[in-house]
Formats: C-alpha cells, sequence, structure tokens
C-alpha cells in the first residue's frame, strides 16, 4: 500500500510537475508569463479569501477543501468506494458552490456591474480620503458627546507614533466610528476613563494614560482632561480633542496650546488643515527635496 502511494505521488510529480517546469524554464517567454499568471491568480485567491474571512462561506469554502483532499488521497490509496461517492459529489460541485455561495457571488458580480473593480478589491479608498472620513467621524463623535456633557479625551497620533502611551490602555484595533467613540466614553463603563487613541485610521486602544502639563501658566480651572491633552501635544505632534463634562464645551490641543469652545464645523477645518492638508504639504516638499537630490547626483 505504502509502495503504491509513494509509486502514484513520484509519477504525479515526474509526469505533471516536473515537466511543466523543464518546459517552462527552457522558454524565457513562457515563464515570464508563467510568473505573472501565477501573481494575478494568488492576489485574486488572497482577495477572495479576504472578502469571505468572518463569514459562514470561510466555513463552507474550509469544508469543500478537506472535502477534495480526502477525494484525491482515496483516489491514491485505492479506496474505490469512497473515491467514487466523493467523485460524484464533486461532479455536482459546480452547482453547490452556486447554491451556498449565492450571496457573496452576487454582492460581488453587483460590485463589479457598478464598475466598483477597487472597491470590490478593498483599493478604493486612498489614505487621504480616509483620514478625511475619519475627521468627520470624530467630529460628530465629539459633538454627540459635548450634548450630553460626557468628558471624553480623544488623541490623533501623527508623525511621532506614541506606542508607549497606548501600551498603557486597552487594546480595540477597530475602525473609526461616532458610534464606537461615543459609546467607550459612556460614564461609569470599564473605558470611560482615560484618553482614546486614534492611530493608522484606527481606534488603537481606550483608557490611555497621558502624562499631564504642570506649567504654571496653565488656569487652574482646567481640569485633568485638560492637562493631559496639553500634555501630550507638548511631548509629541499628535493632536488632542477634549469634551469637558462640566460645560459640554469642545477643546482641542495642539503644541502645548489649547484651542477652547470650538464649534463643530471649525473643529472639522483644523483637524483637516493639521491632518490633511499639512500631511500633503510635507509629502510635496519631501518629494521635491527627493528630486533634486536625484539633480544633484546626475
Amino acid at each position: 500500500m505504502l509502495r503504491n502511494l509513494l509509486s502514484s505521488v513520484n509519477q504525479i510529480y515526474e509526469v505533471n510537475i516536473l515537466e511543466y517546469i523543464k518546459g517552462t524554464f527552457t522558454n524565457p517567454a513562457s515563464l515570464i508569463l508563467t510568473i505573472i499568471d501565477l501573481v494575478i491568480v494568488i492576489t485574486l485567491f488572497y482577495y477572495v479569501c479576504k472578502m469571505l474571512r468572518n463569514t459562514r462561506a470561510w466555513q463552507l469554502l474550509k469544508g469543500i477543501f478537506i472535502l477534495i483532499v480526502i477525494t484525491f488521497a482515496s483516489n491514491i490509496l485505492r479506496l474505490r468506494i469512497l473515491n467514487y461517492i466523493l467523485s460524484m459529489i464533486m461532479m455536482y460541485g459546480g452547482i453547490m458552490i452556486i447554491v451556498i455561495f449565492q450571496p457573496e457571488i452576487r454582492r460581488g458580480l453587483e460590485q463589479l456591474g457598478a464598475n466598483k473593480f477597487t472597491k470590490f478589491l478593498g483599493l478604493n479608498k486612498d489614505i487621504e480620503s480616509k483620514k478625511k472620513e475619519n475627521v468627520y467621524k470624530i467630529a460628530i463623535a465629539a459633538m454627540e458627546l459635548a450634548k450630553t456633557k460626557t468628558g471624553a479625551l480623544i488623541v490623533i497620533e501623527r508623525d511621532v507614533k506614541i506606542q508607549d502611551i497606548i501600551a498603557t490602555g486597552i487594546p480595540i484595533d477597530a475602525e473609526i466610528s461616532p458610534q464606537l467613540l461615543c459609546n467607550i466614553f459612556v460614564p461609569n463603563t470599564p473605558l470611560h476613563d482615560g484618553a482614546v487613541i486614534i492611530s493608522d485610521n484606527k481606534v488603537a486602544a481606550a483608557s490611555c494614560m497621558l502624562p499631564l502639563a504642570d506649567d504654571q501658566d496653565i488656569a487652574r480651572e482646567l481640569g485633568t482632561r485638560h492637562r493631559a491633552a496639553i500634555g501630550i501635544s507638548k511631548e509629541s505632534d499628535a493632536m488632542a480633542i477634549v469634551v469637558s463634562e462640566e460645560t459640554g464645551k469642545v477643546s482641542i490641543a495642539k503644541d502645548g496650546t489649547l484651542i477652547a469652545d470650538l464649534r463643530e464645523d471649525v473643529l472639522k477645518k483644523i483637524l483637516l488643515k493639521n491632518l490633511i492638508n499639512e500631511g500633503r504639504a510635507k509629502q510635496e516638499v519631501k518629494t521635491a527635496t527627493e528630486t533634486k537630490k536625484v539633480e544633484k547626483s546626475e
């Protein structure tokens, strides 16, 4: 039995795999096409798996894969009855897949038909547009918290990484949404005390501890949240949004300076200017500098 198994595997290797590899290397053009073919197949497979992950279809896909492996093994081991039954099942596998994955197939075809192929691949939003969308979400959350006078502290990481601050809190790693931010700061809940850190366009952690500003010229009526916001903005280039639970006013700290009592439109403008426009300007300066270096080297 073992000898027959090894013989079958060796025959498959020599006839199919080895001959294909030899034929590819003897023709350079064929090799390039094969590499392109593999890259496309692997990329499509990756994005299909990404789309199906965390769905019921993912569990079914794993079951189908196991079924294929068992069918292949039964053929090698010459388990004829089992192989016949499984082969019959596999024969109608196409219809089964269409029935099982009908919602996923329909969603994918709708996206393709609507000329949203980049969305199908998960590439529809660049970093800048996502930052802009998140700015609006953060501003909406701040104003909703202000309406109910719910104290909040939201820190937005910029160029200087504050991983040491993130490590002091509870990891979340979730997409930004007004509902999530408002829910975190509900009084008497486990995560309401401390700061939320926004990093890489995600809610990285909550209940984080920030350094307090101890400057003598800071107004005494400012509470711990405001001092923490000023403190983190002085020790890094992060921006911190504060919602006062006494007055419901929204403030923002940047470079050690606190801008108080902001309306929603003003808050959005400040965030857009510092998180998007300023970042774009830095990137343009960096590109121009690199271009000059290349020109000088030439």
